[in-house]
């Protein structure tokens, strides 16, 4: 049986200001399938996610953020 294994990542984001900008990271990256949590840092510019790698890329969620309009860095 395969076990869940789940990555914690730190992802550098510029272009975040405000918290409608937190509120549309957590809310489009938080329903990608296979993402387990996500907390914005808008002080530091940050994204942490904790995903499950079996499931879901980080490149993808990378691409959801380029999506909302804000470069990854």
């Amino acid at each position: 049986m395969e076990t869940n294994v789940f990555e914690k990542a730190t992802i550098q984001v510029k272009g975040m200001s405000c918290n409608h900008c937190v509120s549309a990271i957590e809310g489009s990256v938080g329903k990608l399938n296979g993402v387990q949590s996500v907390e914005v840092d808008l002080e530091k510019g940050m994204v942490v996610v904790s995903f499950e790698k079996n499931s879901i890329s980080l490149d993808s969620i990378k691409d959801e953020i380029e999506e909302q309009g804000y470069d990854v860095l």
